[in-house]
């Protein structure tokens, strides 16, 4: 569900966005410390949001996610293809090395590609090896032994020739732009001091006669009954 800012949609859909925005509004107002509920949102496009949901006690922590270095980029590979066959030669890190910039549905979408081009080459042999058979039936197989689909080099090497990355460079900058901006006008704070504490000679005599502070004590109530 996209949250746009009030009246930036025209027409009926405008209207409806407002009504689940408004709704969405209350919920959250609605809740209590006595309910643990964490609501977490997700954009990629931050400069669209309702400034209502960025209010205290809303949306109000603004954590940016840049894309994935080196090392997370290794682990997003291991985890799309951690139920693959890969042959032993992939190095994985190098694969990490040469997706600088890439999110990790891009690194999904190599890993995908390259098991399809891995099963269609399969495919391809499956074809084949029953064709053999059909034009001679007599012939006699026992020394081909069918081969498990694992994912090669080759397989990535040209699956990486339809790579693209979906976040540009100016995109980039566009996040850390607003990341900052919106940082900024929350402002930093100010340096709040608690006033000045009674003075050392008055809270020694307070403590040196007790029994003065209860009588105080006994004559405020007196005032009240």
């Amino acid at each position: 569900m996209t949250i746009l800012q009030r009246g930036s949609s025209s027409g009926d859909a405008g209207g409806a966005a407002d009504r689940v925005l408004n709704q969405l509004l209350t919920e959250m107002d609605g809740m209590n410390a006595k309910k643990t509920v964490f609501i977490i949102g997700a954009t990629n496009r931050p400069d669209i949001i309702d400034p209502a949901l960025l209010r205290p006690g809303r949306l109000d922590q603004l954590i940016y996610i840049p894309l994935p270095d080196v090392e997370s980029r290794h682990q997003i590979f291991k985890a799309c293809l951690r139920k693959s066959p890969l042959a032993k030669d992939i190095d994985l890190s190098a694969l990490a090395k040469y997706t600088q910039g890439f999110s990790g549905a891009d690194i999904t979408e190599i890993c995908q590609r390259a098991c399809k081009y891995a099963i269609r080459e399969n495919i391809e042999k499956d074809i084949e090896r029953e064709r053999r058979r059909k034009d001679n039936p007599e012939a006699m197989e026992e020394d081909e032994v069918d081969e498990v689909a694992e994912i090669r080099a080759a397989h990535f090497e040209e699956s990486m020739k339809y790579a693209r990355r979906s976040v540009s460079d100016a995109d980039i900058r566009k996040y850390q732009a607003f990341a900052q901006t919106l940082q900024q006008s929350r402002g930093f704070g100010s340096e709040f001091r608690f006033p000045d504490q009674p003075a050392a000679g008055a809270s020694s005599a307070a403590a040196a006669d007790p029994f003065a502070s209860a009588a105080a004590a006994a004559d405020d109530d007196d005032l009240y009954s």
